[in-house]
């Protein structure tokens, strides 16, 4: 993505001769950004989405902005020339609103470097009416927005199609200075102005309340939509040198009816929702206009109720279709022939833990006969390579355990050379296995991470032990990154004063001392049961009541069915919550 930089005093001549006066023919400007570099950035389908209806708008206008990439970062902080738009060039401060779109809280970091770059201060509160407000959005806003309370003058709580409409309504309307505007949009469902909350802390440093000031509300409600066939999100703009440049990504389906005990994305978007077969047609044939390979995006694919005639309309196309992990206890023989069709050589699937102890402690619902089923289907399906996803560190976990995980993958390994002998081919198994980080608004909300002393034994000697295995490989996330998610996910909003230490290249222990706060406080502490957290500033709509008693399931043993028609369970689908 390099290009050539413009002299900033001739950006400035332009603006002041009146080439730049009112460039959007009045329209609401905004600056999106994703905190990353462009082809990450481009991979993320609620990018696209938001930049999509911005731009079909006559009211709105969208200009993309990203992370530099290395050689360009280092030409930007050599002649200090401000970060500027993809498409037209100009700065931030130029326009109506910034906003940022974030679904991982280690993009955080690139925070301290993208307000450096664009010559804007960080903390929220030395901005003032000279800059334009900064909103944000995506998956990090609606799990815990705390740590960024200090750095964002807005948040969009929720799923962004319900609330853009009013949104841009708002900031069209908006007259007089920023506290104003602000305080006006705080009264709009899903918006959240953190400086119009203040926070009292406890003698321990936990948070003992939330006081709003006065109209606003106590607790921002996560906005969604209720009929996915109403709306559409697929990719919008094609770009080869991106991580799914191959592919027309569209999704299928949104949140997960399994309540796997672990997985945020299986709370903070219930209920599930599908799009229809009918609703998908148009999305399909675009999307097949454009490329090959249709990316099916959902949190669990096979779970569709049409996935069988979704994926021959794209087969019948002439296209081939790609998912990014399959649901064990879901998979036919028809997935995985269209999968090898398709021309996938590598297919992931998630037992998640070796025991069936551990399995059913976090309600994954699946048993080693199914695991190797399911990996007999692959395998004889074609597809050489197989990867299996597992946590380490959960919740009463024990050596036994561990042990289980290296014979459930011995057994796993057994069935897949078996076929690839008969088929004249070994393919190769990996296990991707990654420390577990208790998230916001799930069941395990309330358990401690373990330390990373015992996290990095675990990791040392399953890699050992996976390293004499023939056509098998180990990768795992670093614990140092790990950590660093858990406590930019469970922070407060005094952790946010962590990021440009951290941006700077300072350890997460350096920068815990130069700001008085303790990282253990955040990772490796278990919770009592009545401790007010942080991200409850949220009303997710599945009551707390319903999480904690999920977390004493999980603690006896206890599995919980899937969501179904009539479940009443935790009460967001019948507004008991």
């Amino acid at each position: 993505m390099s290009r050539k930089l413009l002299d900033k005093a001739q950006h400035r001549r332009a603006a002041e001769s009146g080439l730049h006066a009112n460039p959007w023919g009045g329209r609401l400007s905004v600056a999106l950004i994703y905190p990353n570099v462009y082809h990450q950035a481009m991979s993320n389908l609620g990018f696209h989405t938001v930049y999509e209806w911005l731009n079909r708008h006559e009211e709105t206008l969208c200009e993309r902005f990203f992370l530099p990439d290395p050689e360009d970062l280092e030409e930007h902080r050599k002649t200090g020339y401000p970060l500027f738009s993809l498409e037209s060039g100009r700065f931030l401060e130029e326009f109506d609103l910034v906003a940022f779109s974030i679904s991982f809280e280690n993009d955080y970091l690139h925070l301290p470097v993208l307000f450096d770059l664009a010559h804007m201060p960080l903390l929220a509160g030395e901005r003032g009416d000279a800059y334009p407000p900064v909103l944000c959005g995506g998956v990090c806003a609606f799990l815990n927005p705390e740590p960024l309370a200090e750095i964002m003058d807005l948040f969009a709580i929720g799923e962004g199609e319900p609330m853009l409409p009013a949104l841009v309504e708002g900031l069209q309307k908006a007259k007089g200075d920023r506290a104003g505007m602000l305080s006006n949009l705080a009264g709009q469902p899903g918006i959240y102005v953190p400086s119009l909350y203040r926070v009292n802390y406890n003698a321990d440093g936990t948070v003992a309340s939330y006081v709003p000031e006065p109209g606003v509300p106590q607790r921002v409600a996560r906005q969604w939509v209720r009929q996915l066939d109403d709306t559409a999100s697929r990719s919008c703009i094609y770009t080869n040198d991106t991580e799914f440049g191959d592919m027309a990504l569209v999704e299928i389906s949104r949140g997960c009816a399994r309540k796997c005990r672990f997985c945020a994305a299986g709370f903070i978007y219930l209920p599930p929702r599908e799009r229809s077969l009918a609703a998908l047609q148009d999305e399909l044939a675009d999307g097949l206009e454009q490329r090959k390979r249709v990316g099916l995006v959902s949190p669990a694919v096979a779970d569709h109720s049409e996935i069988g005639a979704i994926s021959h309309k794209i087969m019948e196309a002439g296209g081939q279709i790609s998912v990014a992990s399959l649901r064990i206890d879901s998979l036919t023989a028809r997935e995985v022939e269209a999968m090898a069709a398709s021309g996938h050589r590598t297919v992931a699937i998630a037992p998640e833990a070796g025991s069936q102890r551990l399995r059913d402690f976090i309600n994954k619902g699946l048993d080693e006969e199914q695991i190797l089923a399911a990996t007999h289907l692959i395998a004889e399906g074609g597809i050489p390579n197989l990867k299996l996803y597992f946590l380490i560190g959960l919740p009463t976990e024990t050596t036994q355990d561990l042990e289980a995980l290296l014979e459930l993958t011995e057994k796993v390994r057994h069935v897949w050379l078996e076929a690839g002998r008969r088929r004249g081919r070994l393919g190769n198994l990996t296990l991707s296995v990654n420390p577990f980080i208790p998230k916001p608004f799930t069941p395990l909300q309330w358990a401690a991470m373990e330390p990373a002393a015992a996290l990095k034994k675990k990791i040392q000697y399953l890699r050992r032990q996976v390293g004499r295995l023939a056509n098998t490989s180990f990768i795992c996330e670093s614990v140092k990154s790990a950590e660093l998610q858990a406590l930019l996910s469970r922070g407060d909003r005094r952790v946010g004063r962590l990021l440009p230490h951290l941006a700077g290249g300072d350890s997460l222990a350096t920068a815990c001392r130069q700001e008085g706060l303790d990282a253990d406080f955040y990772l490796a502490r278990e919770r009592s049961q009545d401790e007010v957290f942080p991200w409850e500033i949220i009303d997710q709509g599945v009551p707390r009541r319903f999480l904690w008693s999920e977390y004493q399931r999980a603690l006896n043993g206890q599995l919980t069915p899937p969501c179904g028609p009539g479940c009443r369970r935790c009460g967001l689908c019948h507004g008991t919550s």
